[in-house]
Parts: C-alpha cells; sequence; structure tokens
C-alpha cells in the first residue's frame, strides 16, 4: 500500500464501540474486517473483497477522553519529518511527536493553520 506524495492515502474510523461500527458498516457497506497488531480489538483493518478499504481504531483510552467519535484522514508523505518541518514554518502545527507504527510508517498528527487536523504518513508497506 505504497502511497503518492499530497495524496490522501488512508481513513480510520476512531469510535469507542469498534464492535457496532463493524456491524454498521458490514450492513451498510458489505465490509469484513481483520484484527490487527498485537492488541486483539484495539485496530481492526475493513476489508472489502480481498482490498484493504479503511481502519477503525478503538478509542477506548483516557487520552481521546471528550473526543468525539469522528473519521480520521492521513495524507502521504515523501519524507514525514522534513514535512512536520514544513508544517510549522507554514503556520501548522504538530499535535503530538511524530511516531512510528511497526510494518506501517512513520506518522506525524498535525494542525494546519487554521486549525483543521490530519495525518500525514510516510508508508514503510509497499504495494503487495
Amino acid at each position: 500500500m505504497a502511497g503518492e506524495q499530497g495524496v490522501f492515502y488512508w481513513n480510520e474510523l476512531m469510535t469507542r464501540d469498534p464492535e457496532k461500527a463493524k456491524r454498521f458498516y458490514a450492513e451498510t457497506l458489505g465490509w469484513s474486517f481483520e484484527a490487527w497488531g498485537e492488541d486483539d480489538g484495539a485496530y481492526f483493518i475493513a476489508m472489502m473483497g480481498e482490498k484493504p478499504v479503511a481502519g477503525i481504531f478503538n478509542m477506548n483510552n483516557p487520552e481521546f477522553e471528550g473526543i468525539p467519535e469522528h473519521w480520521f484522514s492521513y495524507i502521504c508523505v515523501d519524507d514525514v519529518d522534513k514535512t512536520s518541518e514544513m508544517v510549522t514554518a507554514a503556520g501548522g502545527s504538530l499535535m503530538r511527536p511524530v511516531f512510528d507504527v511497526p510494518d506501517v510508517g512513520r506518522i506525524a498528527i498535525v494542525q494546519d493553520s487554521n486549525g483543521a487536523v490530519v495525518g500525514m504518513m510516510t508508508s514503510s508497506m509497499d504495494d503487495g
């Protein structure tokens, strides 16, 4: 799942009830789901046939208190560290330090100069 610079790359549903969300999207879009990662039930990959189409993130963690459930998008960038510097130089900010997700990539959660929040990601995954 390699991406192209500047193109929206991935979307994930941030929810406190992944099971309810999975039922909804299975019924409305025909998605199936696979648990992903070591913490079973914390993250699910939504599949349309054999193609991964989205993620579902369980946000039942104190750090997400007060944050409403929402869809979150990531934009592909060639170098997330360099892009993070450009974000701050252009009047945006980092919402948290840049971090790595093993077998996925390097991610920055940024706020643009108007206050909109988006993820930026340099993928370590390939098209296979």
